[in-house]
């Protein structure tokens, strides 16, 4: 059910989540703020950053470049998604994204169902340590929010290789 006040919000007033390299997301809205149904939230990604090749297991997440370009990985396609793209990745597909503009990138974003600001808190807390975190630290971490990620394997999307089937 969702929360019957309505809410405004202005994105200056969103303090936001780091996780090094000058990545940082805003939570616009959180779970709790739409009775569960969903979290939106901006993603600033600088240049030749991105994210690891990922599954969430039962949640879908939708990206809209509203500024930059990105590459956007579904499964083992990539799509070159400029300002004004959307790409929808459902749950059970593996995913990654990475800044391909010179200049860095936005995107909008939205999971179903929400919760998703919970972990990009904990991973937050988990790289401001001044050692990288392990690996298995990092795996553990996706695990209890429902995320499988796969370890880097060289080139930005990283990942499994393809199937050969």
């Amino acid at each position: 059910m969702t929360e019957k006040a309505g809410r405004v919000i202005h994105l200056d007033d969103v303090r936001p989540i780091n996780y090094g390299g000058g990545e940082e997301t805003r939570i616009l809205l959180r779970a709790e703020d739409t009775g569960g149904a969903y979290s939106f939230y901006e993603v600033f990604m600088p240049p030749g950053e991105g994210s690891l090749y990922h599954v969430h297991e039962a949640m879908d997440e939708t990206f809209y470049v509203i500024e930059g370009e990105f590459e956007i990985k579904i499964d083992q396609e990539i799509h070159k998604a400029p300002a004004g793209t959307l790409v929808y990745g459902p749950r059970g597909v593996a995913h990654s994204f990475f800044c391909v503009s010179e200049r860095p990138g936005k995107m909008l974003c939205t999971t179903t169902p929400g919760g998703i600001e919970v972990f990009f808190e904990e991973l937050s807390a988990l790289l401001a340590s001044d050692t990288r975190p392990a690996w298995e630290d990092l795996r553990r971490l996706g695990e209890r929010h429902g995320i499988v990620a796969h370890p880097p394997q060289g080139g930005p999307h990283g990942g499994p290789p393809a199937d050969p089937r």
